[in-house]
């Protein structure tokens, strides 16, 4: 029965300990995570695009050269 009591002392220390830490975190604005979503959203866009082309240029460069030697 110790063990138990101990184990939630513990627990409720640790929970006191992080809710401490998050207290002392800066938490960015509506702007900043509104902005930076926003370079993330575009910034995946773009290299989706960018794989892709390359992706169809680099099958069609693989064809061609199997139909040389194929």
């Amino acid at each position: 029965m110790n063990d138990k009591v101990r184990w939630y002392k513990r627990f409720w220390s640790f929970l006191k300990d992080v809710r401490a830490e998050l207290r002392k975190v800066t938490w960015p604005s509506k702007n900043e995570v509104v902005s930076t979503t926003v370079v993330v959203i575009a910034a995946t866009i773009f290299f989706g695009f960018y794989l892709f082309f390359m992706d169809i240029i680099f099958a069609w460069i693989i064809g061609q050269v199997k139909s040389l030697f194929g």
